[in-house]
């Protein structure tokens, strides 16, 4: 029973610190974390190959979740091989 009870805490505790991590990012960050211009970033959406950006703040505010957009970075590395 303790060994259930400590693998839930561990569990809980990584995914606060996932949480902690996760933030909007605008496009002036995407665009330095992936190396890619504002174009090729709206291009690649189009194409379903970059995660979509999403409202904020109002209707014309847009943001990347940061999680997705470091995900996509480890496929472009190979990582998630």
């Amino acid at each position: 029973m303790a060994a259930t009870n400590q693998a839930h805490a561990a569990q809980v505790v990584t995914q606060r610190a996932d949480r902690a991590q996760r933030r909007i990012l605008r496009l002036p960050t995407v665009k330095e974390v992936t190396g890619l211009g504002r174009t090729k970033i709206y291009d690649l959406m189009k194409e379903g190959r970059f995660p979509k950006a999403r409202r904020i703040a109002g209707a014309h505010a847009v943001g990347w979740d940061s999680l997705e957009v470091d995900a996509w970075i480890s496929e472009q590395l190979g990582e998630g091989q």
